[in-house]
This record gives structure tokens, C-alpha cells and sequence, in this order.
């Protein structure tokens, strides 16, 4: 990939441009951020770890929307973080005019580009921005499910000792408290786990996972979580550039699948140099079943919400 923009230069946007930069996975990469000196700051920070890292990717930041021009991809990261006791609609408002702004900009600088979003509440903005531009689904998604099911995979590791390398985890559904992690879908080795695990085990994780951020949040007092999130970013961004048509869990835009239109929410979808390329409809038990409707049902809310903005 030729150009990548990450609009939002806190924490996340700045460990995000890390992670890309290390793994040279374009050739300019331009930091945007209402604060000028932490966008070029930010850049020249990671410039310069680039013979440490062996990249030859360029970097640039600074305010001036211009700088989006031509990129292929948009990353955005820009908008206020979840404080303790906040949840990920509580930051909604403000962050609608925040996206609003930034796809005002995406159509005038980056019209060709793709579109991801990590800001919080991420499937709301994701639908946001799919409005506003008119465009098509495959060139608007969002990171979500990555950063929940890897998550899930490190309680899993931690909790039975074995290799992280070895476990894969699927989560679906909003990524909020109404996520809806796939424990028949997840295994160790090929080997599903149940087969390493108590049920009382099992839900203890489960419920770890949806509080995973919160958990984090709790923990730092001051910042919510930006490492994993910005790894999770990575791999997508990865998928994409180098067209490995991967299966991850993104927000995507349904079309009828999953029984859901005119909605962004989590699902399994191949990942490939045209963004978002399919979506993998799973087939869903009874009970899993009803904690989607239940993520959908929130999901919805929050939309209603939107809509009074």
C-alpha cells in the first residue's frame, strides 16, 4: 500500500502507526490530530526508531487535513476515550461530530480510500460514516472482534497454561457488554475448548471478555487501553495491504446476512486488498441465537440515538 492516514494522534492512533510503520506496510504514513506538535511529534518519534526496526516507511503528522491526500486507507482513532464508569455509548455525541468532520475531509482529500474505525462506540460510527459517504460496504468497516477475540484468547491462555499461539477465538456481535463470544467456535490447537475447561471456567472468561476494556480502564485510571487495540489494527491492516484474505471479525455493514440489514455490528468477514470482501455467516445455536438479537437489539438502540443527533 502506497498511503495510510491515521486521524487521531492520542494513544491508540500513535501505537497504531507504530505497529503499521514495523511492519512497513506502506511507504508514507501521515499522522492527523486537532494538536498539531502531538501528530509531527509522534511521527519523528517513530521515524526515527526505524533503523532499530529496520522500515523505511515515511512518516508525517500534523493538523492540516491535507495531509489525508491520496491515502489509500483511513484509520480513525480521533474522538474522546471512555473515562472510569463510562460506557462506549456514553462518548457517542461528541464523537459523531468528530467522525462527521473526519468524513467531510476523507471525501475531499482521500475520495479513493478505505475507511477504518477504532473510535468508540465503533459499530455506530462505522454505520455513521457508511451514510454519509454513500459508499460501497467493502471500503467502510471497523476493528472490534480482533481486539475482543484475542482477549478471549489470552484468558483462555492464562487460564489453561497452554501457548497463546495455539488458541483462536471468535467473538460477535456490538462491541460493548452485549458481545457475544463464540466458545463453540473457539479452540486450542483445532480441538474445541470445552474439551480443556470447566463450564464455570468458561463463563468466568466469557464474562471477562465483554469487561475486557473496562477492566483495562479500571486499571489505568487514566487511559484506556492502546496497545492491544492498535495490534488488532495491525493485523487488519496487514490482511488488506497484503491481500491474505484472512477471516477476522470486523464491523462490517449487513446486507440480509445473519438475518440483519442496515446495521454495523461484529461478524466474521474476509479481509483482502478490496477492505471488507465477504462476510462468513455462521451457523448459530438456540442460545447464541439469542445473545446476537440481544447485541443487535443494542446496537439498534444506540442507532435510535443517532438519529436525534
Amino acid at each position: 500500500m502506497n498511503k495510510i492516514c491515521v486521524v487521531g494522534a492520542g494513544r491508540v492512533g500513535e501505537s497504531t502507526a507504530q505497529f503499521i510503520a514495523s511492519r512497513d506496510l506502506c511507504r508514507e504514513l501521515t499522522l492527523v490530530d486537532i494538536n498539531e506538535g502531538a501528530a509531527s511529534g509522534a511521527a519523528l518519534d517513530i521515524q526515527e526508531d526505524g533503523p532499530l526496526f529496520k522500515f523505511d516507511t515515511q512518516l508525517k503528522g500534523g493538523s492540516d487535513p491535507e495531509l489525508m491526500a491520496n491515502a489509500d486507507l483511513v484509520i480513525v482513532t480521533a474522538g474522546i476515550p471512555r473515562k472510569p464508569g463510562m460506557s462506549r455509548s456514553d462518548v457517542m455525541e461528541v464523537n459523531i461530530k468528530v467522525t462527521d468532520e473526519i468524513v467531510a475531509n476523507t471525501l475531499k482529500y482521500a475520495p479513493n480510500a478505505m475507511m477504518l474505525f477504532v473510535s468508540n462506540p465503533v459499530d455506530i460510527l462505522t454505520y455513521r460514516a457508511w451514510k454519509k459517504t454513500g459508499w460501497d460496504r467493502n471500503r467502510i468497516f471497523g476493528q472490534a472482534g480482533v481486539l475482543d477475540s484475542t482477549r478471549m484468547a489470552s484468558f483462555i491462555a492464562m487460564e489453561t497454561g497452554y501457548s497463546a499461539l495455539d488458541i483462536d477465538a471468535m467473538v460477535l456481535g456490538g462491541h460493548g457488554d452485549s458481545m457475544v463470544p463464540m466458545m463453540r467456535y473457539t479452540t486450542i490447537s483445532g480441538i474445541p475448548v470445552s474439551n480443556f475447561m470447566e463450564q464455570k471456567a468458561i463463563d468466568d472468561i466469557i464474562t471477562r471478555t465483554r469487561n475486557g476494556g473496562a477492566e483495562i480502564l479500571a486499571l489505568r485510571q487514566n487511559s484506556s487501553a492502546f496497545d492491544a487495540p492498535a495490534a488488532a489494527v495491525a493485523v487488519m491492516v496487514d490482511a488488506i495491504v497484503n491481500d491474505r484474505k484472512r477471516i477476522l471479525p470486523s464491523v462490517a455493514i449487513l446486507d440480509n446476512e445473519f438475518g440483519c440489514k442496515d446495521i454495523a455490528i461484529g461478524v466474521p468477514t474476509v479481509l483482502g486488498k478490496n477492505g471488507m470482501e465477504r462476510i462468513i455467516e455462521l451457523e448459530l445455536n438456540e442460545q447464541e441465537q439469542q445473545d446476537f438479537d440481544n447485541s443487535v437489539a443494542q446496537v439498534k438502540k444506540d442507532l435510535g440515538i443517532l438519529a436525534t443527533l
